[in-house]
This record gives structure tokens, C-alpha cells and sequence, in this order.
């Protein structure tokens, strides 16, 4: 579950059929600029991820403040059940780039073959928090503790089971002595009702937990946190497309870096509350936005790089918890997977 059911990637060999991929998906398209740069001449691209709000962030900045536009692109936003999903409709032809969580590019790179390159990054956190039901905090205060508890994770090798088994080694932990609840990605009742002992969880459910009395084990949102229980950052969402594309579309592939960069730039000045306007209307549906734009400016700075390079050591961190988890082989080779330079 690496981003709002996330799933890690089995990218079949067979193209995804575009209906298939899309049935149900909102399309967001920015305006085609009157002037655009030489190499970026207004073709229409499409770039889907998974919709999950804090993933999502600086592509929906990108769209509204027109920084997409202002770079000569007339970008389609394509909102996808999950990162599996997205890295599908790339594999399959469907879409033109995926924003997925790296875990995901990671398996379809690794264990299918899947010819992909990751070339912008626009997230270095897994957005996921390590916490206990309310009554048990005062019982489990370290991830050690955990020995011998029930830990719900969305789905046995899914990227938030993954960084629990990666976490309990770090900490020196018997995962064998732990038993793993697969709950989907809906945890917040299970834990309040002290259904489960601990669980993987995401925003909002963390913070509602929180104000239930629940104990943070690892908060991997705080990039504190990460420091100190992943050993720095843990490279999350970026931007693959397929390999042998790469040279054609290096002008594009320039000019959507630097609008994503904008936007990461643009997003640390604006208010919670022009960054909730900022996502479609059907994305913040029944949310507390007051509450949901608080989330936001507690966590970008940790959740959002300065820019969009990719950082090959907190990919690293990336596959060390996948290798942990038994999701890739110890020695997979993840090099080829990263364009560092267009």
C-alpha cells in the first residue's frame, strides 16, 4: 500500500487494456499555452498516479497555479486506483508517464523486466505511521515491543508490510514473533476499537488516532523520524516512463522536471488552505479541510524535496526494505533504473 492502496507492482507482460485502466478515472486537462519552448510544442501528455491527497500535492499545483502551461505542456492528469494501477497504464501504453511510489517501479523494474526509467522524484517519505491502538500505548512504547502483538499492514507484501518487517529489523526485533493482520487500507476503527494492536497508517487516520490516545511508534511522515529509525530519506513518489522512449522525449522530459520543481518550490509558500483548493473538489470530499490543510503544512517540508533529483541513497533505503521484506532478491540490481542526468 505505498500511496493510498499502493500495491506493489506485478506488471504483466501483456499490454493493459486503456479502457480497462481508465474506466472510472476523473481527467483533469491544463490549457494549451499560446507559446511554447522548442522541443515541448504542445502535444498532449498523459501522466497518471494513484490520487492519493498527499502524493498528489505537487502535481494538482502544478495543474492549478498552470505551471504545466507555463512550460509549454498540456498535461492530462490520469487518476488511477492505486500505483499499481498506474504503472500498468505506462507498461501497457496507456499513458504516457506514472508517478508511482518507487516500491512499485522497483518490482515491475526488478521482477517483471518492465522497461522503465525513474527521472524525477517528488516525494522522500513513505507516507505511513507505525502506531498502537489506544489501549494498548501504555503496553507497547518501542517497535521492539511489538514481539508477540498483531500488527495490521493493508496486504502481505505490500510496501507498508514491507517497511514494518524492515523497521522490526532495524530495531533488533524477532518479526517471526510477530503476527501480521491483513486489514486493507482502512485501519482507523480497528485500531480505536482496539480490534488490532498496532497497524501502518496514513493521514488523516493518524492524526485521529493521536487524539485518541494512540502511541507513534515511527512516524516515517517526520523526516526526524526517518532519520533516525530508516537512516535519512526513503525516496517515495517520483516519475518513470518507458525506456525506449527516453531519447524522444528528452525535451519533455526537461520541461516536466521543471514544472514539477516549481511546484515544489511553489507548494512551500502557499498556505494549508490554498494547498487543499489546490486538489479537485471530488479528491477532498468529506474531509475536514480545515483539519486536512493543518496535515499539509505540518508535513511538507518532510514530506516534499527541495527539487526533483533523484537521491540514490534514499532509493537505497527503498530496496533494503523490499530485500527485508522478500519482495526482491538480495542481489536485484535497481542501477538502470534511475536517470540521475537528461
Amino acid at each position: 500500500m505505498s500511496c493510498c492502496d499502493e500495491t506493489t507492482a506485478r506488471v504483466p507482460d501483456t499490454d493493459v487494456s486503456r479502457r480497462a485502466v481508465l474506466k472510472g478515472a476523473s481527467l483533469i486537462a491544463s490549457v494549451l499555452p499560446a507559446a511554447r519552448p522548442a522541443g515541448a510544442q504542445g502535444k498532449q501528455i498523459k501522466l497518471a498516479y494513484c490520487s492519493q491527497l498527499l502524493c498528489g500535492v505537487p502535481y494538482e499545483v502544478a495543474r492549478s497555479a498552470n505551471l504545466f502551461k507555463s512550460h509549454g505542456l498540456d498535461v492530462e492528469l490520469v487518476y488511477t486506483r492505486g500505483g499499481n494501477a498506474a504503472m500498468q497504464a505506462l507498461v501497457g501504453g496507456a499513458v504516457d508517464y506514472a508517478a508511482t511510489a518507487l516500491d512499485v517501479a522497483i518490482e515491475a523494474y526488478v521482477n517483471v523486466g518492465a522497461d522503465i526509467r525513474r527521472f524525477a522524484v517528488t516525494g522522500r517519505l513513505p507516507l505511513f505511521a507505525l502506531v498502537t491502538a489506544p489501549r494498548m500505548a501504555s503496553q507497547i512504547r518501542s517497535v521492539k515491543d511489538l514481539e508477540g502483538k498483531t500488527v495490521a499492514v493493508s496486504a502481505l507484501g505490500n510496501a507498508d508490510h514491507a517497511l514494518a518487517l524492515y523497521l522490526l529489523k532495524e530495531a533488533g526485533a524477532d518479526a517471526g514473533k510477530v503476527q501480521f493482520a491483513t486489514m486493507g487500507v482502512n485501519l482507523l476503527e480497528a485500531l480505536r476499537q482496539g480490534q488490532i494492536d498496532a497497524g501502518l497508517v496514513q493521514e488523516p487516520a493518524l492524526t485521529l488516532l493521536e487524539k485518541s490516545g494512540a502511541r507513534v511508534l515511527v512516524n516515517a511522515m517526520n523526516l526526524d523520524d526517518a532519520r533516525k529509525f530508516l537512516g535519512g530519506a526513503y525516496e517515495f513518489m517520483g516519475v518513470a516512463v518507458r525506456g525506449k522512449e527516453v531519447a524522444g522525449r528528452k525535451p519533455e522530459m526537461l520541461a516536466l522536471s521543471a514544472a514539477l520543481s516549481d511546484a515544489l518550490k511553489t507548494l512551500r509558500g502557499m498556505s494549508g488552505a490554498q494547498l487543499v483548493a489546490a486538489l479537485p473538489r471530488e479528491m477532498t470530499a468529506g474531509l475536514d479541510t480545515k483539519e486536512f490543510a493543518d496535515i499539509l503544512t505540518r508535513y511538507r517540508d518532510s514530506l516534499y524535496p527541495d527539487s526533483v533529483s533523484i537521491d540514490l541513497d534514499a532509493a537505497r533505503r527503498v530496496a533494503q526494505s523490499l530485500i527485508a521484506g522478500g519482495l526482491i532478491k538480495p542481489d536485484a540490481n535497481i542501477s538502470g533504473l534511475h536517470l540521475t542526468t537528461l
